[in-house]
Order: C-alpha cells, then sequence, then structure tokens
C-alpha cells in the first residue's frame, strides 16, 4: 500500500466513532442497521457518514444482501500502518525489554539475601 494511500486511514482512524464502527466490525460483518442501533447517540445519517469515511479510506467492505447492507473490516490497511510503525520497532524494543528484563533477574540474583548455615546442635 503506498504511503499516500495511508493519509486517508489515518484520517478515518483520529475518529472515536469511527473507532468503535471498526471495534464492532472487528466483532464480525453487521447490517447498517445493527451499526445504528450500537451507536444510538447518532442518526442514521450520522453513522452511514462515519461508514463512508471508512470505506472510502478502505477500512471496510459494504455488500448488499437481500435488502440489508453488510458491513465487514478490511484489516490490509491497519496490517499496512502496522508494518510500517509498529513491525519496524518491534525487533528494536523486544531486544531493550529483554535486555532490561535479564539485568533486572540478574540484580535480583545479586540481591538476594545469602542462605544461612544453620547452627550445628552441640550437646
Amino acid at each position: 500500500m503506498p504511503e499516500d494511500d495511508l493519509d486517508g486511514v489515518w484520517k478515518a482512524l483520529s475518529d472515536g466513532t469511527r473507532r468503535s464502527i471498526l471495534d464492532l466490525l472487528r466483532q464480525g460483518p453487521r447490517s447498517t442497521t445493527e451499526l445504528v442501533e450500537a451507536l444510538p447517540h447518532l442518526s442514521r445519517f450520522g453513522v452511514m457518514k462515519h461508514i463512508e469515511v471508512l470505506r472510502a479510506a478502505g477500512l471496510i467492505h459494504t455488500r448488499d444482501e437481500r435488502r440489508q447492507r453488510i458491513n465487514s473490516l478490511n484489516v490490509v490497511p491497519i496490517r499496512a500502518i502496522y508494518e510500517r510503525w509498529v513491525g519496524r520497532f518491534e525487533e528494536l524494543w523486544s531486544s531493550h525489554l529483554l535486555r532490561i528484563k535479564d539485568d533486572a533477574e540478574a540484580k535480583g540474583r545479586a540481591e538476594a539475601p545469602a542462605k544461612t548455615k544453620r547452627p550445628s546442635h552441640q550437646g
């Protein structure tokens, strides 16, 4: 996915309502009516405007099924963001975190109280 194509994805993801719609679709495809019912603070028109922004960004697919429009999540743009912004740093961060873990464990072993000998009973 070319870099310029991600601009629309970032814009779409910048809105909390659109992220809520994506969270709903992450659970599985839903009709537009189901999305409207899940967001009672918005009008049907408002939800449809958000769906259109998500569709234009390529984040959702919509298909007609009988008399309903079924919306489903498209993970490809999200994966493109992950590969560009997270994947490159994943190895770097994991190696740093492992080093911190090793240092903390080594320090913990060094600070652990030495086992004291039990005094022998002399009778």
